[in-house]
């Protein structure tokens, strides 16, 4: 039987995490101003340095959560199952980034907020889906049958993946094609690249200190949980008190 602790007692990480997202959030920034604008989009061009990042982020998020729901199937421990989970949720806020970051760039080029482009349709069902996967786990305060729940959901939401970067391949729509990830040649300029590269760099860094603040988190919300679950309160009856038997008032 699991013995709850106190969540006071739980030993977490120093303030390098923040440290590093902020460094990490201010180097991509600066190598997004350096970097030579493009041709064609000129300086609008310099979004693709958040936008493309945190699409790859979110792949590499949604990626951990379906392997680590798969090892929770398969050892049956909480730590993958707080793995996911937060790797969701980084997943959940990075997909977001995209998809509004994806409407200023939109607007400004094809002269709509939205369209009901294949990949645009795709990733806001993805982002969509894996809401619900945090939803899911609200529904119930039983650690196992949560992480169960989750962790298949966690499974079958990967297929999701493939469809979203492969859309622009397979379909035909107003996004451009994959600048990186594609069976074709890069075809961008080299400083582009790497402040490209820089950028998905500062970004996994960024979702690394995420990640351990949020499993960190995830761990205290288990022992409270466990706390509530294992404070029964008062037994019935208890209250009760039998009569006295010598006549005193």
């Amino acid at each position: 039987m699991t013995t709850a602790q106190s969540p006071s007692d739980t030993a977490q990480s120093s303030i390098w995490p923040w440290i590093a997202m902020s460094v990490a959030g201010l180097i991509t920034l600066v190598a997004s101003f350096v970097a030579p604008a493009d041709a064609v989009q000129e300086e609008l061009s310099r979004i693709l340095y958040v936008h493309v990042p945190a699409a790859w982020l979110a792949y590499v998020s949604f990626g951990v959560t379906m392997l680590a729901s798969a090892l929770y199937l398969w050892k049956k421990n909480l730590l993958w199952d707080r793995i996911a989970a937060s790797s969701a949720e980084v997943g959940v806020l990075f997909t977001g980034m995209t998809l509004v970051i994806g409407m200023i760039w939109g607007k400004s080029t094809w002269g709509v907020w939205w369209t009901w482009d294949a990949r645009l349709t795709l990733t806001a069902i993805m982002f969509f889906v894996y809401l619900g996967y945090l939803a899911l786990r609200r529904t119930t305060d039983d650690l196992e049958a949560r992480a169960r729940r989750s962790a298949i959901l966690g499974v079958l939401a990967v297929i999701q993946l493939p469809l979203v970067h492969f859309s622009v391949v397979w379909w035909r729509g107003l996004h451009q094609t994959p600048s990186l990830l594609k069976p074709a040649s890069v075809d961008m300029d080299t400083p582009m690249v790497l402040t490209l590269l820089i950028a998905v760099a500062m970004f996994s860094v960024m979702y690394v200190a995420m990640m351990v603040k949020l499993v960190e988190l995830a761990k205290l919300e288990e022992e409270v949980i466990l706390m509530d679950q294992s404070d029964l309160g008062p037994v019935a009856g208890a209250a009760v008190v039998a009569p006295s038997l010598g006549g005193d008032s």
